[in-house]
């Protein structure tokens, strides 16, 4: 499901930039969002790959309520229940799984599946969703596969969050497609930086993330 009047629409297309994180503890996790908050940008993906996962995203929800948090890498139904206990506020996936996508929609949680293919796409547009996870970007031709994926499916409203070799770089190049809703990254909160407590640059990485994704913003009203 994705409600055109949820919060976490609203939040993905006003900063344009979502922070995907693997936290190997809850204390980290929390400080990584409060971090993030502090640049600017009050949400942010735990995937779901490590054993402290679901405890992270319970914490950041008591403890930075601030911030929306959701749950990434949920690959089966179980996992969507759990995230949604857990305080999850969406969820996001690598891949399209119908029975995935249900079960989000059946509970009400904002959920943006992955895609890679035109059919990937047209299953992702048959259950509902919109705004759609472009994994991985890089490898699977980056920004002139999405100016080709745009032709037919633009006009069906997908717009598409590219992750996998997104950076500094080339971040407004991508948000310079109108078929761009945002960008995913791990280079805001890798986890060596997690793991090595920087939050200062993980609040300054946040910060200047936010500012092109506003810049970029600008120049597409201008032109």
């Amino acid at each position: 499901m994705q409600a055109s009047d949820s919060p976490v629409r609203e939040q993905l297309l006003q900063r344009r930039v979502v922070p995907v994180a693997v936290a190997d503890s809850v204390e980290d996790a929390v400080s990584l969002a409060r971090a993030l908050v502090e640049g600017g940008l009050p949400l942010i993906e735990i995937t779901l790959r490590t054993p402290c996962a679901l405890d992270c995203i319970r914490a950041i929800r008591q403890a930075c309520p601030e911030a929306l948090v959701g749950a990434g890498t949920i690959l089966d139904p179980s996992q969507v229940k759990a995230a949604i206990e857990a305080g999850a506020q969406f969820g996001v996936s690598p891949g399209v799984n119908p029975e995935v996508v249900r079960a989000a929609g059946e509970q009400q949680l904002f959920f943006i599946p992955g895609i890679m293919t035109p059919s990937d796409i047209e299953s992702a547009l048959r259950l509902g969703c919109r705004i759609l996870k472009f994994f991985p970007a890089d490898a699977a031709g980056g920004i002139k596969m999405l100016k080709a994926l745009a032709g037919p499916y633009e006009s069906a409203g997908a717009r598409f969050i590219p992750l996998g070799g997104i950076s500094p770089a080339n971040m407004s190049e991508y948000l310079a497609l109108p078929v761009v809703a945002a960008v995913g990254g791990s280079w805001l909160c890798e986890r060596k930086m997690v793991r090595e407590q920087k939050w200062a640059e993980i609040t300054a990485l946040a910060a200047a993330a936010v500012a092109k994704a506003a810049a970029g913003a600008v120049g597409r009203t201008n032109g």
